[in-house]
């Protein structure tokens, strides 16, 4: 595609991190990955992070953490990847699938609160491209019931509800660094949490038992755990990319700005969801919503654009076959993350919105 809709950008400070990783003779997890978590963990508002080897990685760990298995049911968002509810059913438990608000594709509150069930166990509320939604709500609604909140924040780093970090609401939260996050690692995750005990307990499940480095011989491994463990080569390249996190916020703030510049006008047929700069909301990648959004597409393409449809909703997937879901389905239908590749120019948006308006005006044959 000329215009891309995202690639990861990497650099020779990324090269020569992991050159350093590599010459320091210890590539396993180690220093330069309680390094990265911890400021992932800063960013998050939170006191503990822990790397581990991917955002679904982070999720089980976080919902083991808090007690999730078999026989539970955890609360998942229908509009959502995949992993969020893979992750619960790693844990043994049952994904219960709730609607999303059309607005902000988060977990429609009132809907949470009546699939409640004396089984469940937690609420997953799903940040989706950097969006905290009715989050307050939910956690209110988890707190007046005793449940756990495990945050997906896979895409929102850097982004905040009302000032505050997403990631610092919940019992645990996790992050993902995978190639199309404003930083990655490859792959990679984090979970950050204010709780010692749980900080401890994660800790145990990503390696092998033990809550703090073994040595791979005599070690006791007193709990079961497995090897989740993200590593100093990992970890030495989201620390080159920490560094370029402000401007790439900053970047995309500009993204938006030029995309709200070449959509004006075309609402409803193409509206271009908001971003509420004052309460620190971050996007990850700039998100419409379409009447057309397949035609769409198929022009972009043929103009060499490439821009993303929204998920399929997990309702529609085999393995969390269901019915219902009209929200879901209606924003699944009409969702699309336009170009949004940290190297676009301001002439690049000029080209996407030129290609948008003509398709805008060009009649629809029946």
């Amino acid at each position: 595609m000329t215009i891309p809709w995202w690639h990861p950008v990497l650099g020779d400070e990324e090269t020569a991190g992991v050159a350093e990783a590599i010459a320091s003779g210890f590539p396993n997890d180690g220093e330069l990955t309680e390094e990265f978590a911890a400021r992932i963990a800063e960013i998050a508002g939170a006191r503990y992070g822990i790397g581990v080897s991917s955002g679904s990685a982070a999720l089980y760990c976080a919902l083991v953490a808090r007690g999730v298995g078999p026989g539970d049911e955890v609360i998942v968002p229908d509009l959502t990847f995949i992993a969020s509810a893979n992750a619960v059913a790693l844990a043994g438990a049952t994904p219960v699938l709730v609607d999303v608000r059309r607005e902000d594709f988060g977990l429609e509150p009132e809907l949470v609160r009546a699939a409640v069930t004396p089984r469940t166990k937690a609420i997953m509320p799903v940040h989706v491209n950097g969006r905290g939604a009715a989050l307050e709500e939910i956690v209110a609604i988890a707190e007046a019931l005793g449940l756990s909140i495990v945050e997906d924040a896979s895409e929102a780093l850097g982004s905040s509800l009302a000032g505050r970090p997403l990631g610092s609401f919940g019992h645990a939260a996790a992050f993902s660094f995978a190639p199309t996050k404003i930083i990655t690692t490859g792959q990679g995750g984090v979970v950050v949490t204010d709780d010692p005990e749980l900080d401890r307990r994660i800790r145990e499940l990503k390696d092998q038992g033990r809550a703090t480095r073994g040595t791979g011989g005599a070690d006791a491994h007193p709990v079961f755990g497995f090897n989740f463990k993200l590593t100093n080569v990992h970890a030495a390249i989201g620390l080159a990319q920490l560094e370029r996190l402000p401007g790439r916020l900053a970047r995309l703030r500009d993204l938006h700005a030029w995309y709200a510049e070449e959509l004006g006008g075309l609402d409803p047929a193409i509206r271009l969801l908001p971003v509420d700069r004052a309460g620190g909301e971050a996007i990850a990648w700039i998100d419409v919503l379409v009447e057309r959004r397949d035609a769409l597409v198929s022009h972009l393409k043929e103009r060499r654009i490439d821009a993303r449809e929204f998920w399929f909703p997990l309702h529609t997937q085999p393995p969390y076959a269901a019915e219902g879901f009209p929200s879901a389905t209606w924003a699944s239908a009409h969702g699309l993350w336009l170009p949004s590749a940290l190297s676009l120019t301001r002439d690049d948006v000029a080209e996407v919105g030129r290609a948008i308006r003509e398709f805008a005006a060009a009649p629809v044959l029946a």
